[in-house]
């Protein structure tokens, strides 16, 4: 009896032993083949190498540099081996307990970045030493590098390692990956990034290499990201950066007949190269505490009041209600008088719309929001400024764009309250100022409407998505027509900001031989400071191929400070170079004049016929008129 209980005892784990080999080898096979091969075969990951940024000539902006990370399976890796790991790497043993932690969340089983751009010395030790340290692994991989003598931070953005809500938002992150976090790294990171790689190698006991397993037929190269063709003009956007050192502040120059975005700057900037691999710590927290902040956008973000350069849309708006006509005349008393006086630098005299433009009368915009305010017209005064890229998004191709303030009578009320407002809280909006704020990006979509004969374009940075496989996507931003503006609107405009640059208060830094150029200066009040410069163009100015929108913070009067920085910018697109060197040196040592002085001035308001140059071939400013901006 014993020998058959014990025969029987036999044959049952005999048969239980067979069923669980069946389970594992035939039922559960797709689960612990993967596992089983890991005892001998190691999966790597490969990463691919990202797209690379051109500008619009076919110049690389941003390439990759190879950098060596070291990587980490959990499963695999005994934390006694920590002291160790910390003696190579010359890393904090706690710091490196707190990155295999986080990849154990991540993931038991799958490899993770554990420190990425060691040193080679470092690398190489860390492969000599992977028979001792089971579960680490290396890799090469790359970083971003930027070959050309520009910044472009704005532009391009950062990329830094993805966070957890990343990793729940986006398929297929591993921890560790770097995805963009600003500029078209980030927009475009879908494109830029490519796909993974997979590579099957047969390791030892020791987790050395011993080649492809089954010959490589498993393995699946990585895909490389798109290449992004941009619009910027590289030449332009240098010069640019170099004509806003020590300015805070933002340009925008735009191809008015497609949207195409030649330079963008926001001053200060900060340095990508800082960025770009292993984050500078120092330095990022540097740049978050700057009181200038650097990483903000000024060109696409900022809202200031648009003075002056608001004048020639409320001529567009004139023309198009019937306010006035091009050959309706004002006559100027010096202040305009409604309920109090509303100032005016111009001269008191007889002005038409082209002089108006052209000698800046607050007198006659003041009239022109009178009349608006009083008919009931503020509402489709703000739908009219708002067509021409005013207020709302232009939807540009980067993050965080702001809209502007273009008030409405809703505006109105939620600010001071149903019927706690009036017209003299409208007044100053004719001229500019007040409730009324612009970033540079919108007026310079807005100065592209009256170039380009009455179109709305959509700004944008990328035109072309170039992918491994040879296909190319073509991005397909918009250009619409403003039904309501007629071209004589936009020739008499165009006229008196022609005459501008031709006769008015910088014409001796805009006026370009050989390149006639339409443009309006503009100065923004500032109640906590100097006054902030505004400058609008477009030129050539019958076959317009640029124009641009200039603001530079706390810098006085437009047609000093952004006015000239505007007409390099062109001067260097339309020919290649800049042959006036004078106004160069006066924009690179460009100094704002003290308060005091700027008061006097515009109690004085005197004028020069001619400019007065120095011994080093800058213009004496003290000698040049200020027309009122």
């Amino acid at each position: 009896m014993s020998v058959r209980i014990l025969q029987g005892i036999i044959v049952l784990g005999l048969l239980v032993t067979i069923g669980r080999m069946f389970q594992l080898q035939i039922l559960d096979h797709e689960e612990y083949a993967p596992l089983s091969r890991q005892n001998s075969i190691r999966m790597d990951v490969v990463n691919p190498a990202r797209g690379l940024i051109l500008d619009r000539n076919g110049k690389i902006i941003v390439e990759n540099q190879p950098i060596y990370s070291v990587t980490i399976t959990p499963a695999k890796f005994d934390r006694k081996n920590i002291p160790l790991l910390s003696e190579i790497l010359q890393a904090d043993p706690e710091l490196i307990l707190e990155r295999v932690n986080e990849a154990q969340q991540y993931s038991w089983h799958r490899p993770s970045r554990l420190f990425a751009e060691v040193p080679f010395e470092t690398f190489s030790v860390i492969e000599e030493n992977l028979w001792r340290l089971p579960g680490i692994g290396h890799q090469i991989e790359s970083k971003r590098n930027y070959p050309l003598d520009m910044s472009a931070s704005h532009i391009l953005g950062y990329l830094r390692e993805a966070d957890p809500q990343d990793y729940e938002e986006m398929e297929n992150l591993r921890l560790g990956d770097r995805i963009g976090k600003s500029g078209i790294e980030m927009v475009y990171d879908d494109f830029l990034r490519g796909e993974k790689g997979m590579s099957y190698l047969r390791v030892n006991a020791y987790g050395q290499s011993l080649g492809d397993f089954d010959g490589g037929d498993l393995n699946s190269p990585p895909k490389k990201g798109a290449d992004l063709l941009t619009t910027i003009d590289s030449d332009l956007q240098s010069l640019a950066e170099r004509l806003m050192e020590n300015k805070t502040g933002g340009v925008v120059a735009i191809d008015p007949n497609t949207g195409e975005i030649l330079s963008l700057v926001s001053a200060p900037n900060y340095d990508l190269e800082k960025l770009s691999g292993r984050m500078d710590s120092e330095y990022w927290q540097s740049v978050n505490v700057d009181s200038l902040k650097p990483l903000y956008n000024r060109a696409i973000s900022s809202r200031q009041p648009p003075g002056s350069t608001f004048k020639p849309f409320m001529g567009i708006y004139g023309l198009h209600s019937g306010l006035i006509t091009p050959q309706m005349e004002l006559t100027s008393t010096g202040s305009y008088i409604r309920g109090r006086a509303y100032g005016d630098l111009a001269d008191p005299g007889v002005y038409n719309l082209n002089k108006a433009l052209a000698k800046s009368s607050n007198y006659y915009f003041f009239w022109m929001m009178d009349r608006i305010a009083t008919n009931g017209g503020l509402d489709d005064w703000a739908e009219k400024m708002k067509d021409m890229g005013m207020g709302p998004h232009n939807n540009i191709d980067l993050p965080f764009e702001t809209r502007g303030i273009i008030p409405t009578t809703d505006y109105m009320n939620l600010n001071f309250g149903e019927r706690n407002w009036g017209i003299g809280d409208l007044m100053s909006l004719g001229v500019g100022q007040g409730m009324v704020s612009v970033s540079p990006l919108q007026m310079a979509v807005a100065v592209s409407v009256i170039a380009n004969g009455g179109y709305k374009v959509q700004p944008h940075l990328v035109k072309e998505i170039h992918h491994s496989d040879n296909r190319v996507n073509y991005t397909q931003p918009y250009k619409e027509r403003i039904d309501w503006i007629k071209p004589e609107y936009l020739t008499s405009v165009g006229e008196g900001m022609r005459k501008v640059v031709s006769e008015g208060s910088s014409r001796y830094y805009t006026d370009i031989p050989d390149i006639p150029t339409a443009g309006k200066t503009g100065t923004s009040q500032n109640p906590h400071g100097q006054d902030h410069g505004w400058f609008i163009a477009y030129a050539p100015y019958d076959n317009p191929q640029i124009a641009i929108a200039v603001l530079t913070e706390n810098s006085g009067y437009g047609s000093i400070s952004a006015a000239p920085v505007a007409s390099l910018m062109i001067e260097q697109y339309l020919t290649g170079e800049i042959n006036r060197s004078y106004v160069l040196n006066y924009v690179l040592n460009f100094e704002p004049r003290p308060l005091k002085e700027e008061e006097e001035e515009e109690n004085t308001n005197t004028e020069s016929e001619e400019e007065e140059l120095d011994d080093s071939g800058v213009i004496d400013i003290t000698a040049v008129e200020e027309d009122n901006d």
